[in-house]
Parts: C-alpha cells; structure tokens; sequence
C-alpha cells in the first residue's frame, strides 16, 4: 500500500488545527465566533423573515441552541452582568407546553440571549484561558518514513565496515 506524500489539509482545517495541533483561532476569534453564530440563531427566531416554528421538535432544537449560546457566552461577559443572569434564569427554565407558551417562551430566550451578545461584545472581555493538556508530537508520515531510511543507511555503513573473516 502505498501512503499519499501530500499532507492531509482537510483533516487539519476540519477540526480547526493548524500544521503542529496547536490551535489556530486566538481568543478574540472565538469570542467573536460565539457572538456571530449566537446573533444568527436569534435572527432565526426574532427576524422578520422568519416564520414560527411549526412543530414542537423545532421549537426544542431552537431553544437548545441558544441554551448552547448562553453557556458559551457566560465565560465572555463578567459574571455579575445582569444580562447574563437573566438569561441563565430563563435557559435554566424548561420549554413549556402548548403552542402559545412555547412560543413565547422562545421569543424571550432569543431576546435575553440577544442581549447578552451585546454585553460580550460591549465589554470586549477575554474568554476564560482554557487549560491545556501536553500532548506528545505526532510526526507526519514522511518523517517516519525518512527516519527508517537513515536507521537503514547506518545499519547498511555499519555492516559494510564489519571487517570479513
């Protein structure tokens, strides 16, 4: 079997590391990122274009998400901002039942969430700096491959200077 000698890009841009594992969004991405996808997830709920939700699944996937967005933007924001308590009351409340209630319910989670992006992005703070665990390096493949050729080519030196008997 014969191995690519092209590196794998895909591989590396699909979980987001670049060519040594390390990261390669700063913190200043990642807040911005969190800010973006959690303004689109209000706009799915509280833009005018967008219809309801029809059914009790989407009104569920919906208020998953902007649970997900508040958690996420809670490392953002100070913790005594009162934006982010509000909006962690309301995540911590379940979906109530009925056509009108759940509705509602979401309307007000979308906008409490709404209003959290607009303090983490009015106070610009630094998410919390994530811990980061030693991880031993992964040698690409032509490393390896260049390495048993050089432990090959002593053995070959090697043997070549054993005198004959």
């Amino acid at each position: 079997m014969r191995l690519s000698l092209v590196p794998h890009r895909e591989t590396r841009l699909r979980d987001g590391r670049g060519r040594r594992g390390h990261l390669t969004m700063g913190p200043a991405g990642v807040q911005r990122d969190q800010a973006v996808a959690a303004a689109e997830t209000v706009a799915l709920v509280l833009g005018e274009d967008s219809p309801l939700p029809e059914s009790a699944d989407d009104v569920e996937e919906l208020a998953r998400r902007l649970r997900g967005h508040i958690s996420q933007l809670g490392f953002v924001v100070p913790p005594g901002a009162p934006a982010l308590r509000g909006a962690q009351q309301l995540a911590s409340a379940g979906v109530p039942d009925g056509y009108m209630p759940s509705r509602v319910h979401l309307v007000n989670l979308a906008e409490a969430t709404q209003a959290l992006v607009a303090t983490a992005q009015a106070h610009g703070v630094a998410p919390a700096k994530l811990t980061r665990r030693w991880r031993w390096w992964k040698p690409r493949i032509n490393v390896l491959r260049g390495s048993v050729f050089a432990v090959a080519f002593a053995c070959l030196v090697l043997a070549a200077s054993v005198p004959r008997t």
